[in-house]
């Protein structure tokens, strides 16, 4: 598969991805603000609604990369993987601690933290390399 044909579909597979991800977050939102508030205790609720609150804002992160590299025909993924893994280790583990009480899934949480940043940084690297008319879509 040519490398434009592959990094297209590629890039929707992760927009997909990210688009998932936001709607989970509303989902799991309206869960825990309707179906967890007689089970759980506040403090549980807070960390569950602290991962989905990260959980959106890096999915919508993720899209906005996406359709970054898209128009300015870039060809590197990674940030947008940073953040879909990041979402998965850091909110994944804030529901299981709220849902579970087991503490030592903390542990977890710090490296989607990193993963966070990582895509963050990516995010900020692509766009630094477009150059000074960054804000323009690419001819290519």
């Amino acid at each position: 598969m040519p490398l434009k044909t592959h990094m297209h579909v590629n890039a929707a597979k992760m927009l997909a991805t990210h688009v998932i991800f936001s709607g989970c977050a509303v989902l799991l939102g309206a869960f825990a603000a309707h179906g967890l508030k007689d089970v759980l205790s506040e403090t549980a609720i807070g960390i569950f609604q602290t991962g989905v609150r990260y959980m959106m804002w890096h999915a919508i992160g993720g899209i906005c990369y996406v359709l970054w590299v898209k128009i300015h025909a870039h060809n590197t993924l990674w940030p947008s993987w940073c953040f879909a893994v990041g979402t998965v280790l850091f909110s994944g583990s804030l529901f299981a601690i709220a849902l579970t009480s087991i503490s030592w899934i903390g542990a977890i949480t710090p490296l989607g933290g990193l993963c966070f940043i990582a895509g963050w940084v990516g995010f900020l690297l692509t766009i630094l390399k477009q150059g000074p008319c960054s804000l323009q879509p690419s001819d290519k």
